[in-house]
Order: C-alpha cells, then sequence, then structure tokens
C-alpha cells in the first residue's frame, strides 16, 4: 500500500483527478452559458430562429434530418470556440499569477 501511495504522490496522479474533475464541470458551466445565453443570441441574429437545425439533404426528396447536420457542427464548433476562450483566459489569469509570485 505504502508503494502505491508513493506512485500517487510521484506522479501527481489525484491533481491530475481532481484537475479532471474540476475541468469536467468548468466545461459543464460553460456550455449552459453558451447554449443558454449565447446561443439564443446568435439565434436572433438568424431570420429563422432554429439555426441549430440547419441541415442539407444527401437525396433529393429525402427529409433534412436524415442529410449533413450543418446547424449542429455549426453549434458545436462555436461551443468549442467559447469553451477554448474561456480555458485559454483563466489559465492565462493564473499563470500570470504565478508568474508574479515567482518574482
Amino acid at each position: 500500500m505504502s508503494e502505491f501511495r508513493a506512485f500517487l504522490k510521484e506522479y501527481g496522479v489525484i491533481g491530475l483527478a481532481l484537475g479532471v474533475i474540476i475541468g469536467g464541470k468548468a466545461g459543464d458551466l460553460v456550455k449552459s452559458i453558451a447554449d443558454g445565453i449565447l446561443m439564443p443570441i446568435v439565434g436572433l441574429a438568424i431570420p429563422s430562429g432554429e439555426w441549430q437545425k440547419i441541415a442539407i439533404p444527401l437525396k433529393a426528396g429525402a427529409p433534412p434530418e436524415s442529410g449533413l447536420q450543418i446547424g449542429a457542427v455549426l453549434a458545436a464548433l462555436l461551443n468549442f470556440v467559447i469553451v477554448a476562450y474561456f480555458v485559454f483566459w483563466v489559465s492565462k489569469k493564473l499563470l500570470r499569477e504565478e508568474k508574479v509570485a515567482k518574482k
């Protein structure tokens, strides 16, 4: 058991696990902000208002739902950009504080 504890401490497994858990919850928070606040604002700019359901049918006469889901891909891309910027912003603030503390 002591060898296992040494392994956990040496490789920072506990810190990594905590980071994954907190990162997952932060991702959920940012996604809910994007879905609940930002996406409806984007939806106002699109005349139909349901831009996330835009699809291109692959066959003539086929329902659009069976084709390329362009709106869903654009929504996922926008969510990714928002989450990536949030992570960048938080890490920039945290790393800047760390650099100031080191000097």
